[in-house]
């Protein structure tokens, strides 16, 4: 069978700049796109760029990992260990829905590539917050000196530091917002039971870019790295158009299939 394109031609783009970078792709981005980045003494005042409003998912690639729950046994593209394909391998999706635990698809390594919308609001000048209809969850993006509380519980979504990064890649605005994430709560990277284990980090780029007839289209390149079920950063993309309103605002629950 014909292996399967699972990158953009944007993600490609992005990656091949970043391997001319030695280290990067390994570690994500250091410093920021053309020249480093600095953090914002007032984040919202100091946007890069405008990710507020209502953004719905542009499906262009990966239909059968992302409109269905994937065959058993269906993992292309992912980097995954032998430890991680064994936990795979017994994936039951009626035992999923019976343990009621049934949101392990929707933590951040994986939520942004769940259709659905995206509604992202500025908490505060400092927070800038995100929430799916699919799934109902909430992703929270701390600027500045923001720091975790000690010793408290992993969560599907962890803990996000974010930054305003300067320097647009090829078609983008003239900058970037880089998100860092930590502290997950372990899940699925695909619904089939492809899992990343409570040692995975999270790291976003998201880039708004304009469409031939003027529309903004954002663009978010995420890397997942995970000692323990992933051989190499896994790299993927996902691309939002955005709504005028929240006129097709549609929240729904969990689900452990589709």
């Amino acid at each position: 069978m014909q292996r399967r394109k699972t990158l953009t031609g944007l993600t490609l783009f992005i990656l091949g700049s970043l391997m001319m970078q030695p280290g990067l792709y390994a570690q994500g981005r250091a410093g920021g796109r053309g020249g480093g980045s600095a953090q914002p003494e007032n984040a919202k005042a100091a946007a890069a760029i405008d990710l507020t409003g209502y953004w719905v998912s542009v499906v262009t690639e990966d239909w059968r990992y992302r409109m269905v729950t994937p065959s058993p046994g269906d993992y292309q593209g992912v980097p995954m260990t032998p430890e991680a394909r064994k936990i795979a391998d017994a994936w039951d999706p009626a035992k999923e829905e019976a343990s009621g635990d049934v949101c392990k698809s929707y933590g951040a390594p994986a939520l942004l590539r769940v259709p659905g919308r995206l509604h992202i609001t500025w908490q505060d000048d400092q927070t800038l917050r995100m929430d799916s209809d699919t799934g109902k969850q909430t992703r929270i993006f701390h600027f500045g000196d923001w720091k975790p509380l000690a010793g408290g519980p992993s969560t599907l979504q962890g803990d996000s530091t974010a930054e305003w990064v300067r320097g647009g890649g090829r078609g983008a605005t003239d900058g970037s917002l880089k998100v860092t994430t930590s502290h997950l709560k372990a899940g699925f990277l695909r619904k089939n039971g492809v899992p990343y284990s409570e040692n995975a980090t999270l790291t976003e780029y998201f880039d708004l870019i304009k469409e031939p007839n003027g529309n903004p289209l954002m663009v978010v390149t995420i890397v997942t790295t995970d000692p323990m079920y992933l051989r190499q950063p896994f790299v993927i993309s996902s691309q939002y158009k955005k709504e005028s309103s929240d006129a097709k605002w549609n929240p729904t629950a969990c689900s452990a299939k589709w």
